[in-house]
């Protein structure tokens, strides 16, 4: 108890030590706005049993104030801090937005501000300050105060963009246009930030709101027509509009929107117009022009044509809002030459509460003359189309008239035809009548369309006109059974019923078909039911699987048309081994009928022998081209290679690329030339030789080439057995007229030549060197040299 005693007594003297009061400078002429705020301390001493002490101070100081762009060449003073604890040497401390730089302290605690300061900036700086006695030891803790700029009116109303609006016309009064906004970088809450907002010229239309800024109308008669845009002039000012207040302009457009406030009127009295006869239908005549002052799509003009001429014309609007008159009739020039009729326009005026401007002016009815214009018009068909019907299997002559005029007042003759070259029905070219060139088939083609022309005489104008040919129906088709397969069972008894019969006809006429057999059965009987259907029923049994014989009954079928038609068809009936439920187990193939038409026999038939025959044209010519090559094989005829001889001084080189022999033989064999009789004579170039040599060859005969080359010609153009070769033979010959002789080395030999070259030496100095290489023998070459 003794120690609570002693804490609770050390605990009130901590709360009565030092106090630090924070007053504003006396001369600095501002408001002073007091403020408490608690602090507390604790110290605890360290002895042998902890001891704590508990301090506590109250900060009390004047809130500050400093006017923003106050020049501040020299720091000035603003406040004092100063404690209630009387201490000889003391400093100060302060911390915070703008501390040491922009307020300063001395030692005193007077507190300054170095610069001018922009409440726009910044409008509040939160510093704190602490104590210190002359050892710099802590005397009060930290404590805040705020440093708050006052504002002064030094900025301008801005207006942060343009404005524009828009109204109708004829809208009422205080209607709203556009709303405008100004903004101030003043202090909103003092009257530097509040603005109020005016007109400054042209406030015969609009008005404005001096606190909202809203433009509205000030009077409910604006006319687009009159004047289309209006330009006002805001005026934004502070200090709440006062004389001392800044002010910021701008101009705002006002574009006055258009209202069908306006009264179509026809620009003329009287519109004259001319159409031909024949201008087609739903097409535009003429133009009604219209003068309304609105804009396009605000004009809403409605026409009426009031007399019977509406039945004819039409006035339909154009992309302009004009009037465009139709024709709704076709004319004829025959029948009425003009027209004259008056027209009336109006205007939806629905939305205008008040008269509209030209009420007063509008030419709201005008009168319309038009003039038919004659023109050569097409022939004109008396109906627009044609439909007749005709009985199938007829020759008609007179199926029905196609009848056309000329609607001019010539009245020209008028000829028919048929476009259609393969149309079953002819025109008569004068009169129209349709008839039938062959019989129609209503189960091939049930109608028959076509077009007629009709021509003028002589100008060639024409029209056409369809035309229908509906192919009744007669009872030309006789029916056909339409039954499934029918069996009988062995153990079938008699009256029982093994099939149901029905038949079908191509013919749209309703038939009564009723059934009968054709000829006598011994097995089986009809039972007709008056209904087109009728049973086949055992007469007489039995029936036996191993009986050879096949069953079959004659069904004779009438329609019961007019004329009747009747069939008769062979039904054939297999026989069944079947079990309790009549369900066949076994059944015994029937003889089927089997039928084929006499034209797909004929095809058939036509085919078997075009196959036939192309068979033995190809096994003759795979024989014939045998027997054609073994003849060739036989006959022992030279096939020579391909020669082609076009080059120069080829040397002894040329004997090694060709069969001299054959060559060699043109002349020897006799056989070979052209004229075989004649006895061979030399050559010339064997006729310059001066001396025969150790091995004489025979002499060439004249042509020896050319002659050959004939023969081997005229046997490959006469030989039709023979196959033509695979090479082709080209022979280069110099011919045997020349003196020089052939050059060719193909009768020359490698080890030696049996021509005497001493010729060569009377040709001349050019070919003297020549001369001298061949002309002369071994010895006496080495003899002269």
């Amino acid at each position: 108890m003794a120690w609570l005693q002693l804490y609770a007594m050390m605990g009130l003297m901590a709360a009565m030590v030092l106090s630090l009061s924070l007053t504003v400078a006396e001369d600095s002429g501002l408001p002073v706005v007091e403020a408490e705020k608690q602090g507390h301390v604790e110290i605890v001493r360290k002895e042998k049993h902890p001891i704590l002490f508990r301090q506590k101070r109250d900060w009390i100081w004047n809130s500050l104030y400093v006017e923003e762009e106050k020049p501040a060449p020299i720091a000035y003073k603003i406040g004092q801090l100063r404690s209630s604890q009387r201490v000889e040497v003391k400093s100060f401390k302060i911390e915070g937005e703008g501390a040491n730089t922009i307020f300063t302290v001395d030692q005193k605690g007077d507190l300054f501000v170095t610069r001018a300061l922009d409440r726009e900036e910044k409008s509040l700086y939160h510093l704190t300050a602490r104590m210190f006695d002359g050892n710099h030891m802590l005397i009060e803790d930290a404590g805040e105060f705020v440093v708050q700029v006052t504002d002064i009116n030094d900025n301008t109303p801005v207006f942060p963009r343009l404005y524009n609006g828009s109204i109708m016309e004829r809208s009422t009064i205080g209607t709203k246009v556009v709303e405008v906004r100004a903004t101030d970088a003043d202090d909103p809450t003092t009257a530097n930030g509040e603005l109020r907002y005016s007109l400054t010229h042209d406030l015969s239309a609009f008005q404005i709101d001096s606190i909202t800024g809203v433009i509205s109308c000030k009077i409910n008669s604006l006319d687009r027509e009159t004047k289309s845009q209006y330009v006002v002039v805001v005026k934004a000012q502070d200090m709440r509009g006062m004389a001392s207040g800044s002010t910021a302009t701008t101009s705002v457009t006002i574009t006055i929107t258009d209202t069908n406030d306006n009264i179509a009127s026809f620009t003329r009295k009287v519109y004259d117009l001319e159409v031909s006869e024949d201008h087609k239908l739903n097409e535009k005549i003429g133009t009604l022009e219209l003068e309304d002052r609105d804009q396009i799509q605000n004009k809403e003009p409605a026409f009426m044509i009031p007399n019977d001429s509406s039945k004819v014309f039409n006035i339909e609007l154009s992309p302009n809002k004009d009037g465009n008159l139709m024709l709704k009739q076709a004319l004829d020039y025959e029948t009425t030459k003009s027209y004259t009729f008056t027209v009336q326009v109006q205007e939806n005026l629905r939305n205008l509460r008040f008269p509209a401007d030209n009420v007063n002016s509008a030419v709201t009815t005008a009168q319309v003359n038009v003039r038919v214009l004659d023109v050569d018009e097409p022939p004109v068909f008396s109906l627009p189309i044609y439909t007749f019907t005709v009985l199938e299997e007829r020759i008609v002559n007179n199926i029905g008239t196609v009848t056309a005029r000329d609607p001019d007042k010539a009245n020209k003759s008028i000829r028919y035809s048929i476009l259609d070259k393969d149309c079953p029905i002819s025109i008569n070219p004068f009169t129209g009548q349709l008839s039938t060139l062959r019989m129609l088939d209503r189960e091939l083609e049930a109608t028959h369309m076509f077009q007629v022309r009709a021509q003028e005489e002589p100008s060639g104008l024409e029209s056409f006109v369809k035309v229908n040919i509906i192919v009744q129906d007669v009872n030309d088709n006789k029916p056909q059974l339409a039954v499934d397969e029918i069996f009988v069972c062995e153990n079938d008894f008699t009256n029982m019923v093994i099939g149901t019969l029905r038949a079908t006809d191509k013919d749209d006429q309703l038939a009564s078909f009723s059934f009968s057999l054709a000829s006598e059965s011994s097995n089986f009987t009809i039972k007709d039911y008056g209904n087109s259907t009728a049973d086949i029923m055992v007469k007489q049994g039995p029936f036996s699987l191993d009986d050879p014989k096949d069953y079959s009954v004659d069904v004779r079928i009438s329609d019961g048309g007019q004329p009747i038609q009747t069939s008769i068809t062979k039904l054939a009936i297999k026989s069944c081994r079947c079990d309790a439920r009549r369900i066949p187990t076994q059944c015994k193939a029937g003889a089927r009928r089997m039928g084929v038409s006499v034209h797909a026999l004929i095809a058939i038939l036509l085919c078997i022998l075009t196959i036939l025959v192309i068979v033995i044209l190809f096994v003759m010519r795979k024989r014939y081209q045998k027997d054609s090559l073994a003849s060739m094989k036989n006959s022992g005829e030279i096939h020579e290679q391909l020669v082609t001889y076009d080059e120069e001084g080829g040397g002894e080189m040329d004997t090694n690329g060709y069969d001299v022999s054959i060559l060699s033989s043109a002349c020897n064999d006799g056989s070979l030339l052209r004229h075989p009789d004649h006895h061979p004579h030399p050559s010339l170039y064997a006729m310059v030789q001066k001396a025969p040599l150790h091995h004489p060859q025979p002499t060439a005969c004249k042509g020896d080439m050319a002659a050959m080359i004939e023969v081997k010609k005229d046997e490959a153009d006469h030989d039709r057995d023979g196959f033509p070769y695979d090479t082709l033979h080209i022979y280069g010959y110099e011919g045997p007229e020349s003196l020089a002789g052939s050059l060719s080395s193909l009768e020359s030999s490698s080890s030696g030549s049996n021509v005497d070259y001493d010729f060569l030496s009377d040709w001349g100095p050019r070919f003297r060197t020549l001369a001298e290489l061949y002309g002369v023998d071994e010895p006496e070459f080495y003899h002269q040299y």
